[in-house]
């Protein structure tokens, strides 16, 4: 049995009992209650008739006769006042009896003529003074009855007693009638709590969407299972924007400091994966997490039955990749330049190979002095001697032979000077090619021709300051917003998780050693301080550099 049934049942139970128990009360205090009124009705019509100047004369007058004169069968009882009252208000009243006695028990008026002059078969109770009401057995049959004393008119003694008595049929008829509205209104009551059990029911089923208990405690232990064992950060946000489901990774990939049943705003979400859950793009994102860290983000709605339940955000550790792609983006520059040594080399080697293939050894000899005072492809970027690291000596380099590819010349400013060794040379590899980059996209795109990259950099007790420059045509955004992830002035083309996202690493990254980076000046126009007249980004990164003191 399904467990809405069961409740239904149960609920219906409940309600049918409760209205028994009512039921019964209602039945016994209205018994009591009709019996009552029956019998306060027999006492008023008694008293009525007591009270009766005639009856108290008639009954006086009976009462000192002669013994033999109450008696069955004489004829002054039967004519008497006293019968003539009696059966006159019985009539009127619809009473069973009214009956009136002497000072002895003995019928002066009974409905029954043959039995005036008997004595009643009930004791004759107000014969003591006192009103009394009873429910007795007599010759008439059950009834409720009051007995009323009778006095006489001129002493004021008791003389005699009068009886009425309402059939306890009557009482049940008055009760029974009681009854059945009481059990239309149960009834009633009844149907309404089967219908209100069933509604509630249906409700339960809507929101249970069909399951059944046991069907549910096994979705709770499949999805704690799944959760827990995906490998992946899963949020679960129901349609009001609160959050119903956070697992571990979730947890440690996003550094949330809030969870279940607050906010989805108020756990510490970045803007990026926030508007990503408001407006689910059907693709994953890139998107920067806590210190350094790198996530790949989808996210989805969830709807059923037409019903939207909420939304989903599944996030994978993207860090481990982001940093081995920075170390790649390093040796694939240092390898630019070893190909494109290669390249001038084997070209100068030929020349000299035919030279000396015919026997020209002047020219030979003067072709290889010219080499040795070159310096060879070094001096295509000038100034890079200034920089005593090898590692970014030769990613400027690369950097130089890429911007030339794109009829983009990238050139050291005339401060740069830093005459220590790296001490985190991937990341400074990182900050600097994110940088020249965006630049030498913003030239090639901009109209200023010859277009050119000019790049700062300076070393002060271990500090690098690194400022770059373009001709191109300056921020069309907040400066900024530059740092926000998702901003972007490139398409997005078929790069993974979309672009945007570059320089709030790199920011992300400055932060992480103590630095920061910054819009020197967003462009549009040339001035002292910004010759190029593009934007200008002006990065510092303490601690990247064994301290030398600065140049001299």
């Amino acid at each position: 049995m399904k467990l809405r049934t069961q409740v239904l049942l149960l609920q219906s139970g409940v309600v049918a009992v409760a209205l028994a128990i009512g039921f019964g009360f209602f039945a016994t205090t209205t018994a009591d209650r009709v019996a009552d009124e029956h019998g306060e009705r027999a006492l008023a019509i008694a008293r009525t008739v007591a009270a009766d100047a005639e009856v108290r004369a008639d009954v006086a007058r009976f009462a000192a006769a002669d013994d033999g004169v109450v008696s069955p069968g004489n004829e002054e009882l039967v004519d008497s006042a006293v019968q003539q009252a009696a059966e006159s208000t019985r009539v009127a009243t619809g009473a069973l009896f009214v009956v009136v006695t002497d000072e002895k028990g003995l019928r002066l008026a009974h409905p029954d003529p043959d039995r005036l002059g008997l004595r009643v078969s009930t004791d004759p109770a107000a014969l003591s003074g006192a009103e009394v009401v009873v429910r007795e057995r007599g010759t008439l049959g059950d009834s409720v009855r009051a007995k009323v004393p009778v006095t006489s008119p001129d002493s004021g003694a008791v003389v005699g007693e009068v009886s009425v008595g309402i059939s306890t049929e009557e009482v049940g008829a008055d009760l029974w009638s009681d009854l059945r509205w009481a059990a239309l209104v149960v009834a009633l009551a009844l149907g309404a709590g089967v219908l209100g059990s069933a509604l509630l029911a249906a409700r339960w089923k809507k929101l249970t969407l069909g399951l059944e208990p046991e069907q549910l405690a096994q979705l709770v232990r499949e999805q704690e299972a799944v959760l827990h064992g995906v490998g992946e950060g899963i949020v679960g946000i129901d349609a009001d924007g609160v959050v119903t489901v956070v697992n571990s990774d979730a947890a440690r990939l996003l550094e949330l400091h809030g969870g279940v049943g607050d906010r989805v705003d108020e756990i510490g979400l970045t803007p990026r994966l926030l508007d990503l859950i408001d407006n689910p793009a059907g693709e994953a994102v890139v998107a920067a997490v806590g210190g350094d860290g790198v996530v790949l983000a989808m996210a989805s709605r969830v709807v059923r039955d037409g019903r939207d339940l909420g939304a989903v955000l599944s996030v994978r550790d993207r860090t481990d990749v982001e940093h081995l792609t920075r170390e790649l983006d390093s040796v694939q520059a240092i390898g630019s330049v070893l190909r494109a040594q290669q390249h001038e080399f084997g070209n100068r080697l030929h020349l000299l190979y035919g030279l000396l293939s015919r026997g020209d050894t002047a020219a030979a000899t003067e072709f290889l002095e010219t080499l040795v005072g070159s310096g060879g492809v070094v001096d295509e970027l000038a100034g890079a001697e200034d920089i005593a690291d090898p590692h970014l000596r030769a990613f400027l380099i690369a950097k130089a032979a890429h911007a030339r590819e794109r009829d983009v010349t990238l050139v050291l400013g005339e401060n740069t000077w830093i005459p220590s060794h790296l001490v985190h040379p991937v990341d400074v590899t990182t900050v600097v090619g994110n940088l020249v980059d965006n630049a030498v996209d913003a030239a090639a795109a901009g109209p200023t021709r010859p277009a050119e990259v000019e790049i700062d950099l300076v070393e002060h007790d271990g500090t690098l300051i690194v400022t770059v420059g373009d001709t191109g045509p300056g921020l069309a955004v907040d400066p900024e917003d530059v740092f926000r992830e998702g901003v972007t002035t490139k398409p997005a083309g078929d790069r993974p998780g979309g672009r945007g996202i570059g320089l709030a690493l790199t920011r992300q990254l400055v932060r992480r050693h103590g630095g920061d980076v910054v819009v020197g000046d967003p462009g549009g126009r040339r001035t002292a301080e910004n010759p190029t007249g593009g934007a200008l980004f002006v990065a510092t990164l303490p601690g990247v550099c064994e301290s030398s003191g600065g140049p001299s």
